[in-house]
This record gives structure tokens, sequence and C-alpha cells, in this order.
């Protein structure tokens, strides 16, 4: 029922989204701990949804003629976004798309949920002080509704100010035991039911609501509701925001199911995982439900009570029916004032989540600034474009990571196969004569300025270098031609450099670079603009005297590599398994006489 209120829709239909949805995850469902229903966070994104498409009026009186059909509207437009999820969960289950759950990563679902809750605080003091405003929708949602609140502070009604003031004076420490006593209680103490239960009784034999103009929650019916269609006109003006309600309520529940399957020691399948939520969602939208997800708090109580399969959602179910069948009107006097110091304090984990902050600047930093990014982008903006935005950041420090990946030169550790880059081990040393390289990751169109000039800088691959050895490479070609030419004419042996290499060899001192060997174990994948960049440093290393050598190349790399003509510009005989196969073939090579052509007589 608190949880509606964030919808913006009648109380009685966050019981029905408490049963109906978690009837059905039971059914289809793999997450044997999670408990699905109403979230905050889903909740909240849905509610400005309700709201930009059917306003609260500034003179609204629950009381009046208009107001059945304008809660007939809001829940029209609540279970349309509903059905529209599950239409989108069961299309991305036919096309297998479960794997999109892993860009939301761990930095930015906490960050997420944490700047949520401050919405969902900031949206529940109006009901908390007793103001009748209209609620914000869109970016700085948040700073508009707090300053709306700021300015009519004076119109405060004080019974529910002392209300809030007395719910949260017993919720919050009942619930921090309920923490730190969790593994000596065997049931968390249900503070919520009892503060809901104190409350209607008090406000019933006092009169609250008539004499202080407390809201309250008003008639709440018995029995199932009646399936009615919802909204479908509106699936134009909701098909945006129900994208992202749709991703972030899969990603939540999936990412809270495999916490409790790794703890638990069993598997889920987000493909379907997709199916379970996706019927739940449209099933339930027909019954006046709004979207559901997996919730933190039920989650965390339903594990500790001990539950172990789908099944304890039966039970659950069972309790939510009960007062639908029967208990549902006794709380026709409860305060909303109460349900909204229930969610506020519902959101405490999700606050305490900036204790992370520190160890992951530790351990991260790049992961720490998608943290702040997300954050602050949820807090400023609203919840489904800052989620988008911290998603976009995300991929974008990726996308930066491959795009400046490090070139390390590679040493040799003594009387070993092993092979480690120089700078951060000092008793490896390099190889005389051989240059061996590493590039710590892929080589595609986004980072091939970035390899070539790596590359080049290590090797000393310069144009200047490059053109020197090519006017050297024709000069010893015209000098051999008109070599021959006088030997064949004065019949005497050819005794000039035999062949161009031999020059390069004559050229080339010990300590000079004569063989490059990458190490390709890292480049997990290359495009056909990265071999291109590769072919071309092969051919400007062979311009310079300098053979390249290949090893640890994986099987899709080489193939691109070669069909992209490598094997024309290089001996496929230069390709190894290993780096240490590479460096005993390249120190045999060099440790051969060289061979001279035959001598030509005439």
């Amino acid at each position: 029922m608190a949880f509606a209120l964030l919808t913006s829709v009648a109380p009685i239909f966050g019981l029905y989204t408490s049963f109906f949805p978690v009837v059905m995850y039971m059914i289809f469902g793999t997450g044997r701990h999670v408990s699905t229903g109403t979230f905050a966070v889903v909740s909240l994104m849905t509610g400005s949804v309700v709201e930009q498409l059917v306003p609260t009026p500034l003179a609204f009186n629950s009381s009046s003629s208009e107001a059945a059909d304008l809660e007939a509207q809001r829940i029209g437009v609540a279970s349309a976004v509903a059905l529209l999820s599950g239409i989108i969960m069961l299309c991305m289950f036919g096309l297998q798309l479960g794997f999109l759950s892993t860009y939301l990563s761990e930095p930015i679902v906490k960050a997420f949920t944490s700047a949520a809750a401050f919405h969902v605080t900031v949206s529940q003091l109006q009901s908390m002080l007793g103001l009748r405003l209209p609620r914000n929708t869109g970016s700085f949602s948040l700073f508009k509704t707090l300053a709306l609140v700021m300015e009519n502070l004076s119109h405060t009604n004080m019974a529910e100010l002392l209300i809030s003031v007395v719910c949260l004076a017993v919720l919050v420490p009942v619930k921090e035991v309920n923490t730190r006593y969790r593994h000596r209680l065997r049931t968390p103490i249900p503070v919520e039911i009892l503060m809901v239960i104190i409350a209607t009784c008090v406000t019933y034999f006092s009169s609250l609501d008539s004499s202080y103009n407390i809201e309250i929650v008003g008639h709440i019916p018995a029995g199932f509701p009646k399936p009615q269609l919802p909204a479908f006109h509106t699936f134009p003006a909701i098909a945006g925001d129900t994208i992202a309600i749709t991703f972030v309520g899969y990603a939540v529940s999936v990412s809270l199911a495999m916490i409790y399957a790794d703890k638990h020691g069993y598997s889920i399948h987000p493909n379907q995982e997709l199916l379970a939520h996706g019927i739940s969602n449209t099933v339930s939208s027909f019954f006046t439900c709004f979207p559901s997800s997996a919730t933190l708090a039920t989650t965390n109580i339903l594990e500790s009570a001990g539950g172990y399969t789908q099944l304890s959602g039966l039970f659950t179910s069972l309790v939510v029916l009960i007062v639908l069948l029967v208990i549902g009107p006794l709380f026709y006097f409860l305060p909303k004032a109460v349900l909204a110091c229930i969610n506020v304090t519902s959101l405490r984990q999700m606050f305490l989540q900036f204790q992370d902050l520190p160890e992951l600047w530790r351990i991260s930093k790049l992961d720490f600034m998608v943290w702040v990014i997300t954050w602050l982008s949820v807090v400023v903006l609203n919840v489904d474009l800052g989620l988008a935005i911290g998603v976009l950041f995300s991929m974008m420090t990726v996308i930066c990571r491959t795009q400046r990946a490090d070139c390390s030169v590679l040493g040799w550790a003594s009387d070993t196969e092993i092979y480690r880059p120089m700078e951060n081990h000092s008793k490896c040393y390099e190889v005389p004569g051989v240059k061996i390289l590493t590039y710590n990751g892929p080589i595609y169109y986004g980072n091939r300025s970035f390899f070539r000039e790596k590359m080049s800088r290590v090797l000393g691959l310069t144009p200047e270098k490059i053109r020197s050895r090519e006017k050297a490479k024709k000069a010893l070609e015209k000098r051999e031609r008109e070599a021959s030419v006088s030997s064949v004419e004065r019949g005497i042996a050819n005794t000039s450099f035999s062949s161009v290499n031999e020059f390069f060899e004559s050229e080339t001192s010990e300590k000079d670079v004569q063989a490059v060997l990458i190490d390709c174990s890292r480049v997990i994948f290359v495009d056909v603009a990265g071999a291109r960049i590769f072919t071309q440093m092969c051919t400007e290393c062979q311009k310079i005297g300098v053979h390249v050598y290949l090893a640890n190349c994986n099987e899709n790399v080489l193939k691109i590599l070669t069909s992209s003509g490598l094997m024309s510009h290089m001996n496929p005989q230069h390709i190894f398994v290993t780096v240490h196969d590479a460096v005993l073939y390249i120190q045999q090579q060099r440790e051969k006489p060289l061979e001279t052509n035959p001598t030509v007589w005439v």
C-alpha cells in the first residue's frame, strides 16, 4: 500500500500488485529466494509516467464525484505500463536478450538505487508534512519538489507532522535492531505491521481525520478486482519511459536473484527470468496492477526467515490474500503519513550504500567515477535519464580502456620460459637483438592510431629512419646490378653483397633491434581496420630490416590477419605457439653462418 502512493494510485492497487505477480513468478521464476511485487524505484518511475498523463488537479477533493474517474484513469495508465513492460520482456525472451542485464554494472545499480532513494524520500515529504502539493516530473524534479515544500512549510499539518515524527522514531531504531541482530532473531520484528495497526486504531478512536484534517487511506474494497483492459491508447506516450522501467526492473531483479543464488550455491537463468517477469507483468496488468519486480526488503526478510524455494512465495501471497478478502477494509482510517514513513525507512539500506565509496575508490577509481556520475545524474536530472547517462558513461570508460591499452616490452626471466613486462619486474632481461612486445587490448578501428603510435615509439619507426633505409636499399640494388654486369664482362666472381638481408645485417649492430616478436595473448579480437594497421606495421619493420614474429595468437585473430593479407608480407614460419619457442627460433637463425650465393664464373 505504501508503494502504491509512489505510483500515484490508490493503496488497494498495491495489494493487488503484491499478489498476482508473486503467483506468476512462483510458477515460472528461477530465483528461489526472490520475492516479487512492489519496488520503490519501479513504483517511483511508474508514478512519474502517471503524473505526466493524468496529473492531480490543484483543487482536488478525494471525496468528489471526479475522484473515481480520475483514479480509474491513473490505474489504467499504470496497468498499461505494466502490460507494455511485460510485452517488451517477452519479446526480449524470444530474442534471448537476457545478457543485456550485464550492462548494468554493480556501481551503476548501487548508485542508481541510492539516488532513487532520495527521489522517493523527497516525494514523500508532502505526505509526511500534510501538504497538498502537485507532483513534479521530468528533469530537476527533486529540486522543484524541495522548493515547493519549502514555500509551503507554513501550511504544514502539525498533526500529520507529529504522526510522522513518532513513526520515524519507532521504525528507524527497530529496523536497526532487526539488522544488527538478524542472526539471533528467529524472525524480524514486524514493526511496520504493528505501526499500521496502532496508527489505524488511534486515528479511528480519536477521529483525527475529521478533527485535524488528516489524510487517510479511505475505502479499501474487499475481494478480487474485476479484470479490465489497460489504457491501450497510451502506448505511444508511455513507450519511452516503459523501456527504462523494464530495463531497471529486470536488471534489479536479476542482480538480486544472482546475489542470493551465489550465496546459496545454485544458478539462475537470465532468459527464463525474462519470461517469468514478462508473464507476471502481462497477466497482472489485466487485474489493475502496476509494474512489479523483485523487492530488496521482502527478499531479505524471506531469506532470513528460512525460505529456500519458490514455494515460499505461496505463503507470501496467502497473507496478501487474507488482507484482500478480510482485513483490507479495516485499514480505512490508516493515515497516509504512516505509509510515507514506511516508504522512507524501507530505503535505509539504499542510503547506507555511501559506505562503499571509500573501498570503491581504493579498488578502482574509474568505477568510483561511474558511481558518482550515475548518482549525480539521477539526483539532478531524473531517474530514467540519469540511468541512461550512467550506462553510457560506464560504456565510455570501457571504450577508453580499450583505446588506451598499454604496450609493454617483455623481458626474459633467466633459466625459465617466463616473459614479463620489464617495467614491473626488475629481474627480467631483454633478449639481445630481439624486442618482445605485448599489446594489452584489442586492435580495432577505435584504437588503431594509438596502437600505431605506441608500437612506432617502442620500435623507433620514424619516417626518417624508414626513408633512409629505403634509399640505402635502392642504392644497394643499383650497386648489385652494376657489379653483376661488371663481373660477367670481366669473368670474375660477384663479391658484392649477395642480398638485401646481408646488407641490413652488416649495418645493424648487436645492440640494435633485428627482430620484433609480438605476443598476441592479450589481443582478444582484431577488426579489418586493426588488421590493416597491423599489416602496415609489419611492412614498415621489413623496410628497416627488422623481421616480425607472432606468438600466442588465438584462432579468430590469426584468421582475420591472414584473410587481410598479412601472410603476403610475412613468413608463415614466423608464427609460434609460445613466446619462448619464437625466441629459441630467432636465436637459432642468428647463430647460423651467412650463406653466400654460388660464385658465378664465365
